[in-house]
């Protein structure tokens, strides 16, 4: 399973970005997808998810009302807007899927990851 992360750069404090991973139409449709993050000196964490349907997400506290992630079948991509852009929001974003997972959380319940994007929010 290859994904495809891509979007990142640096914004200001406020600012939005959308976040984008690419993967084969099997991958969209059949798995449980995510985004995570791993902030300069940090743990990666969990930072939102989606089931293979669309229709569950689920987000971490911190990001809860300002990020959205979603899913086009059409275009076999996952995207993450992220909104009103915190400097606490820098980071590398790795996007995930979870083979036969509801839903991908912890990385415990990743079975493929993409490649880091970079997101730099300035004050």
């Amino acid at each position: 399973v290859q994904l495809q992360a891509s979007g990142g750069g640096l914004v200001q404090a406020g600012d939005s970005l959308r976040l984008s991973c690419r993967a084969s139409a099997r991958t969209v449709s059949n798995n449980a997808m995510g985004w995570f993050r791993r902030a300069p000196g940090k743990e990666r964490e969990f930072v939102a998810s989606i089931s293979w349907n669309g229709h569950i997400t689920r987000y971490a506290e911190s990001v809860e009302g300002r990020f959205t992630i979603s899913r086009s079948y059409a275009e076999n991509t996952m995207y993450l807007q992220m909104n009103t852009l915190k400097t606490e929001d820098t980071a590398v974003y790795y996007c995930a899927a979870g083979r036969g997972a509801a839903a991908v959380t912890s990385s415990a319940s990743v079975t493929s990851w993409g490649q880091g994007t970079l997101v730099t929010v300035s004050s």
